[in-house]
């Protein structure tokens, strides 16, 4: 073997090593995350106020926006659209069930400019603080396709009760 092919065996070698590593690290996320569930299934007779095309990009601890969240079905990007109902929102991505976060689970509305695979211009971002259970709070961030993410935040504060507790931890 000539000092070319060691070097091509030792870099495929170490490049596997990598890929296996990531493989398993991810695992490992996913079934630490596992103990949290994004709702699913929009509720019935659920009257879609709007509907918005959005690039969703991750769903993170809250206040962590770099510490992503392996929530099924919100564990990858992904477009797809929000949908605002009477009810609560509705997060249909791509290849995936719906999503549903109803009013009640809704703690803040907001901007953001960076999470774990995106920074972007600021407060390019809407960031949408949910309870996921009655003592985890998360984050989930989404990018509109077109249109100023200001008026879908307002639209969407007005979903959030007027007496919500954020006393929740992470």
């Amino acid at each position: 073997m000539s000092a070319r092919d060691i070097a091509i065996a030792i870099t495929i070698a170490v490049a596997l090593l990598v890929l296996l590593t990531m493989l398993l690290s991810w695992r490992r996320r996913q079934r630490r995350d596992s103990a949290i569930v994004a709702p699913l299934g929009v509720p019935e007779h659920a009257e879609v106020a709007s509907r918005h095309e959005v690039l969703y990009v991750s769903t993170t601890k809250h206040d962590q926006p770099l510490e992503r969240l392996a929530i099924s079905p919100l564990a990858y990007r992904a477009r797809g659209e929000l949908a605002i109902t009477d009810r609560g929102v509705a997060l249909c991505l791509d290849g995936a069930p719906t999503v549903f976060l109803a009013s009640s689970r809704l703690v803040d509305i907001g901007r953001a400019t960076v999470t774990i695979d995106r920074v972007v211009e600021p407060g390019g971002l809407v960031r949408i603080d949910w309870r996921a259970d009655d003592h985890t709070v998360v984050d989930s961030y989404l990018r509109l396709a077109t249109g100023d993410p200001q008026n879908l935040i307002s639209d969407l504060r007005r979903l959030i009760p007027a007496a919500h507790d954020t006393g929740a931890t992470e």
